[in-house]
């Protein structure tokens, strides 16, 4: 039941991040292209799991996300708040498919458990 409810509360999330970005003036064909834009961080595990681990979360983490969109929309800086909603929208779409953020002994080991 639990993991029902937490699907549910990040296709909330993930539904906010489709709202706040058709309140921007970009077409729609930009959130298509670039929500997949933060999987780059996977890149790192070429290196090692250490480096990879830390760069896929920091493309992965709600509160950056947060940071950017919010800093985005103060400033009036609109390639910030694209950032921090895309961010944002793919971490939810992750989380909703099982992917969650990595710990360093190994790509399929995330704070949701072990991806199967």
């Amino acid at each position: 039941m639990m993991k029902k409810l937490l699907k549910w509360e990040e296709a909330a999330m993930f539904a906010f991040s489709i709202y706040l970005f058709s309140m921007t003036s970009f077409p729609w064909w930009y959130f298509l292209v670039l929500i997949l834009l933060p999987d780059i961080g996977m890149l790192g595990y070429l290196i090692d799991s250490n480096i990879g681990a830390f760069s896929y979360n920091l493309l992965h983490h709600k509160g950056i996300a947060l940071v950017l969109l919010i800093c985005g929309y103060l400033w009036g800086v609109q390639w910030l708040e694209i950032a921090g909603i895309i961010l944002f929208g793919h971490s939810s779409l992750d989380r909703i498919l099982g992917y969650g953020l990595k710990f360093p002994s190994g790509f399929k080991d995330t704070h949701l458990g072990p991806i199967r």
